[in-house]
């Protein structure tokens, strides 16, 4: 059975220089925005900045992305995800076990599921986050949705004319 997730896409190198780390293509990713749950705004410059305002995180490389593009997925994929996750809740952010952090990892990809479940394939997502003065995260979700039809699943964009 396969599901719902978001890949990252990448339409030009730009992400290297925005991102520290970028993520790479097609690695799956989530918003993310837990990273910055604890931070101060004033810590919120440069390349941290950006991921924070505009970025995707890799569930692969744990890199940022700019772009991402919902795609199919199995459901014993999105379940490593979770683990994959989970332990780096462990690693990362210092939870006691996996036990404890995969809850908190299964709503992450929760989350993304449901933001995606009624848009179709290939839709391409951009994320604008804020802090708000409480010093709650805010995000908006911005969705372009595929125009080329008949393509492959997970085509490009745009496709180049060559003048033929």
């Amino acid at each position: 059975m396969t599901r719902r997730f978001l890949r990252t896409i990448r339409f030009d190198g730009t992400d290297d220089f925005v991102f520290e780390p970028a993520a790479g293509a097609s690695e799956w990713a989530i918003s993310g925005s837990f990273v910055f749950a604890e931070m101060d705004e004033t810590v919120l410059v440069g390349q941290t900045r950006q991921a924070f305002a505009n970025g995707f995180l890799s569930l692969e490389s744990f890199g940022w992305s700019t772009f991402v593009c919902v795609s199919q997925i199995t459901a014993a994929r999105l379940s490593e995800l979770e683990s994959v996750l989970a332990q780096h809740f462990v690693d990362r952010y210092g939870a006691p076990g996996l036990q404890a952090a995969l809850p908190a990892a299964c709503a992450e990809i929760a989350f993304v599921e449901d933001l995606i479940a009624d848009v179709p394939i290939n839709t391409i997502f951009a994320v604008q986050r804020t802090m708000q003065e409480d010093g709650a995260i805010r995000e908006q979700f911005r969705k372009i949705e595929q125009r080329i039809s008949g393509g492959p699943i997970y085509a490009k964009a745009w496709e180049a004319s060559h003048g033929d």
